[in-house]
């Protein structure tokens, strides 16, 4: 008799090989997820920053750039500040806003933690006429480490760095 299939032996085999190859590659995929969301976090505020001091350009007109919930991670929204406020002022326009999932922590130094201001010559300026400069950290959520930064320059020009490092940001984000 000629036999067609599996036996229920190597059917229960099969499946236990395929349990434990999924148990040890879990680890590593979360890993791989965790670091595509940071990259992906990172890229999209360094081109929402570039994308508003290219508005404040052809507006002519103040930008700002402040985190949703005063919170970086849930996402931010771009504004026309029209009353000099910035995200003070409820009534100013909003160009865009990004949602964000919460999950990886971006933290900003002093002078860009609560907004990054753009005036109609495309330099970052805090509300008060001061030049703005600093570093949004797009941080690792199990350690105290920076894995990308997005840098504003005095001139106004936008940088995305992938330096790994400590970053005491990093543990109150």
């Amino acid at each position: 008799m000629h036999q067609r299939g599996m036996s229920l032996i190597q059917l229960l085999l099969t499946l236990t090989i395929v349990a434990i190859t999924a148990r040890l590659a879990s680890p590593a995929y979360s890993v791989l997820i965790e670091h595509q969301q940071r990259q992906v976090a990172a890229e999209q505020l360094a081109s929402s920053l570039r994308n508003a001091r290219a508005q404040a350009l052809l507006r002519q007109q103040y930008v700002v750039v402040f985190p949703r919930e005063k919170d970086w991670s849930r996402g931010w929204r771009t504004i026309l500040d029209l009353s000099g406020q910035g995200h003070l002022d409820k009534s100013n326009p909003v160009l865009v806003e990004s949602q964000g999932s919460g999950r990886i922590p971006i933290a900003g130094n002093t002078p860009v933690k609560q907004y990054v201001r753009f005036n109609p010559q495309g330099e970052p300026q805090l509300i008060g006429g001061a030049f703005q400069a600093g570093t949004l950290h797009v941080c690792q959520t199990s350690t105290a480490q920076s894995h990308y930064q997005v840098v504003l320059a005095k001139s106004g020009r936008i940088s995305l760095r992938s330096d790994k490092a400590a970053q005491a940001l990093c543990r109150h984000a």
